[in-house]
């Protein structure tokens, strides 16, 4: 009984999947800010190859 309660304890104790979903959850998080942050640059290349292309003709 007493080795059965010490595994439940290190059990209810353990973190690491917290700590996974923490790590998770950040990542989720970067990638959110990088795809904002590129979606901005991409429209601004946009334009400038537009103006080129208008400068061009």
């Amino acid at each position: 009984m007493k080795k059965l309660n010490t595994k439940l304890n290190a059990y209810l104790n353990d973190e690491s999947g917290a700590t996974m979903i923490e790590y998770a959850l950040i990542a989720a998080l970067i990638s959110v800010v990088a795809i904002s942050a590129l979606s901005g640059v991409g429209k601004q290349v946009k334009g400038t190859f537009n103006d080129i292309n208008k400068t061009l003709r």
